[in-house]
């Protein structure tokens, strides 16, 4: 049994950027566990007919944590990366829209745009109604019944989950935030108006996929990062670590970037918090490679119409030197549908199991009980899957750099 004072489960962003963090405080017992064979996490890439292809969709770095970048360019510098302007669009019913809908409803036809006005003026949020607890209609009280028919249900409901009324509403203040009289303002003077929506501005590598910054972390940390090492069992009371291989690790502090239902077993804990566990979901997110151009000038497209399997389109020539073609984003519980013909014809995919954190009602209550009962213990949750929140990698570093100084300073 190998004992460190700090065992790291998984070498994604959170991870790598703890385990760096602990390195340049000083610190050299520490370890970290990766099951892949590469490091990355969901940022990992892969080189797909001769150019980067990101596995785990669209990851990109965003400008608007200039200490998270500041640490981060330590390990890629700044000149290795492209600065883009995102540009966003929608495809609803034939026409391609930027991104928020609600800001761009000008770019509809004129029928179309009063169609819409109309709508989200009898929104419930622009009549004085109180704001609903459910899901589905939490949409229509606050972007109207046409923009949730049209895009918001079905796009959710293809991204997340097949019943959408599991979801809670607490996480929907990330939305872009428009008000009608902004709606309206864009529409007589074909501009958009209301808040930014996230990576408005974000960096690229010029000449990698977004996986080698995270590999190039790694490498500052060998030979402190087991790769294979999947763990299996976490005994909450001993602070042992379990890997699939049968190898053991003890460690005065455990922390945890991985899904916290990926373990096969947890011990040491009350029953009534492994329950808690039992309680978490998280959807599965396929990607797939086409070698086909697209003309557009977008990076992102959405794609909300239900007879399309894939949810959101990734056109990487747009951001990544050199590429060509683009991939698309599916939920697991639709890949079938590509077996019709015409779907998509496809030379690689990938599938991702634990894509996604869902943020489902009452989760923010089971995270907080969990995370406060296992810190008692000595583990901490961090990141996208040890906090079960839909952080983008930015936001995982930020994360990360703080809890490494809060643990080194118990």
């Amino acid at each position: 049994m190998e004992k460190v004072k700090y065992l790291i489960l998984g070498a994604g962003p959170a991870g790598l950027t703890l385990a760096n963090r602990l390195k340049d405080q000083g610190e050299t017992s520490f370890l970290v566990l990766e099951k892949e064979a590469q490091a990355g996490g969901l940022c990992r890439s892969a080189i797909v007919d001769g150019s980067p292809f990101d596995i785990g969709g669209g990851h990109f770095l965003d400008v608007r944590r200039p200490k998270v970048n500041e640490f981060l360019f330590r390990f890629m510098p700044e000149n290795e990366w492209e600065l883009f302007q995102r540009d966003s669009r929608i495809r609803v019913d034939g026409v391609e829209v930027g991104h928020p809908l609600e800001a761009n409803i000008w770019q509809f036809d004129l029928q179309e745009q009063v169609a819409y006005l109309t709508s989200i003026a009898k929104a419930g949020c622009n009549l004085g109604q109180s704001m609903p607890e459910q899901f589905v209609e939490w949409i229509i009280w606050k972007l109207g019944q046409r923009i949730a028919d049209r895009y918001m249900l079905p796009y959710n409901q293809k991204m997340f989950a097949d019943e959408l009324n599991e979801l809670g509403t607490y996480w929907l203040e990330k939305l872009p935030d428009v008000s009608f009289e902004e709606t309206l303002l864009s529409c007589l003077t074909h501009k958009p108006y209301g808040t930014q929506p996230g990576h408005a501005s974000f960096y690229y590598p010029k000449k990698y996929g977004y996986g080698e910054l995270w590999l190039r972390m790694a490498e500052e940390l060998s030979p402190k990062v087991l790769y294979g090492a999947e763990a299996a069992k976490l005994d909450c009371e001993q602070l042992k670590v379990k890997t699939k291989a049968g190898d053991v690790f003890q460690a005065q502090k455990i922390v945890t970037t991985v899904p916290w239902r990926s373990f096969e077993e947890i011990s040491g804990m009350p029953e009534e918090i492994k329950s808690l566990v039992g309680r978490l979901k998280s959807s599965a997110i396929e990607t797939r490679y086409a070698p086909e151009h697209l003309d557009t000038p977008a990076q992102w497209i959405y794609v909300p119409d239900p007879e399309i399997p894939y949810h959101r389109i990734l056109v990487r020539h747009n951001f990544c030197q050199g590429s060509k073609g683009y991939w698309v984003e599916t939920r697991k519980e639709r890949v079938d549908m590509f077996a019709h013909a015409g779907a998509l014809d496809s030379t690689y995919h990938y599938m991702n199991e634990y894509a996604y954190p869902l943020n489902t009602i009452g989760k923010p209550k089971i995270m907080k009980k969990l995370l406060e009962v296992c810190e008692m213990k000595g583990i901490y949750g961090l990141g996208r899957w040890g906090e079960h929140c839909h952080y983008n990698s930015d936001v995982v570093v930020e994360l990360a750099m703080k809890l490494a100084m809060r643990i080194t300073a118990l």
